[in-house]
């Protein structure tokens, strides 16, 4: 017998997450009613997953339950946000039990971890696709911004950039299984929210971003919002043994344009950078200072042998392919 949608709501949805005391009603009714704090900005993001385009057909639905509230999270983390609510509205096509069980585990795991209540959201038939709605909080005239930057400031990123992108060009082409290390499998498909090095850089960064779309693309996007160049030195990008090895045959295409990392990109005026990255390191946030902001509004790249060059590769578009 197959399950209905109001009994799927209730058997995997209603309870899935903690609740909140800022929640004064979630899932069961036509809308949630939430009780942000006085003093505090909500702080909104929504991001679509889609079969085929943004994960492959058969990914792991735990692996997937997690990566759909990742994405919006970390741009929660890119706005310095505490993280707080989260809507899900389901496509589905049909509803699959076990898929459904492995998919709110994988879900549910990480909004524990970040203290977020699922409070609503919708289910329907039709190809899969996945749209996560996350909200949070942060105080007023505090959010980090991409129009705040200013030339002189040093450029950072957290993490390795590039894992994703080379994973998934791995997977797409059939890599065999000694060339994708669960590594890179475990930093496509279950990214890790820089939720915490988010709140780190709250009044201290300028101007922040994450990287969904390629470290360049998304730096380009902080230089026409706050009107500066960039020059970043190669030599300097923080990059995995996996994307190493590539690199070292010339191709930089991972870490500059692969995408789908979901780490911070930053700026810091110099004299708060000192602090700031030692602030960073004993919070266990791995951060790299890989450039800084220039007056213009070109990005320059400096290889590790001197090379300087401002052609620049591309980085994801939704309605480029």
């Amino acid at each position: 017998m197959s399950i209905s949608e109001f009994d799927l709501i209730r058997r995997f949805f209603a309870e899935a997450t903690l609740a909140r005391p800022d929640v004064l009603l979630g899932i069961g009714d036509d809308a949630a009613l939430l009780c942000p704090p006085a003093d505090k900005l909500v702080v909104v993001s929504m991001d679509t997953l889609v079969e085929g385009r943004h994960f492959l057909p058969g990914c792991d639905p735990a692996a997937l339950g997690h990566k759909s509230l990742a994405v919006n999270l970390s741009d929660l983390a890119a706005m310095g946000a505490e993280p707080a609510w989260a809507t899900l509205s389901l496509t589905l096509p049909e509803a699959d039990e076990r898929w459904l069980s492995g998919f709110i585990g994988g879900f549910a795991g990480l909004a524990a971890s970040h203290k977020v209540q699922l409070v609503g959201g919708d289910t329907t038939r039709g190809p899969l696709s996945i749209t996560v709605q996350a909200h949070g909080l942060v105080a007023a005239d505090r959010a980090l911004r991409r129009a705040a930057a200013s030339p002189g400031e040093l450029l950072c990123v957290s993490g390795t950039p590039g894992d994703a992108g080379l994973a998934l060009d791995r997977l797409a082409h059939g890599a065999p299984d000694t060339e994708m290390s669960d590594y890179l499998r475990e930093r496509l498909e279950r990214p890790t929210p820089r939720v915490a090095l988010g709140r780190i850089l709250v009044g201290r960064a300028s101007a922040a971003i994450d990287i969904s779309d390629g470290l360049v693309a998304d730096l380009r996007h902080i230089c026409v919002a706050s009107s500066v160049g960039a020059r970043i030195e190669l030599a300097r990008l923080p990059v995995s043994a996996q994307v190493a090895a590539v690199c070292a045959r010339g191709d930089w295409r991972y870490p500059l344009a692969g995408g789908d990392d979901y780490e911070l990109l930053f700026s810091v005026a110099p004299e708060r950078s000192e602090a700031l990255l030692r602030d960073c390191a004993a919070a266990g946030q791995q951060v790299r200072q890989i450039g800084r902001l220039v007056d213009g509004s070109e990005i320059t790249l400096v290889f590790p042998d001197g090379r300087v060059t401002k052609e620049l590769p591309d980085g994801f578009d939704h309605f480029d392919r």
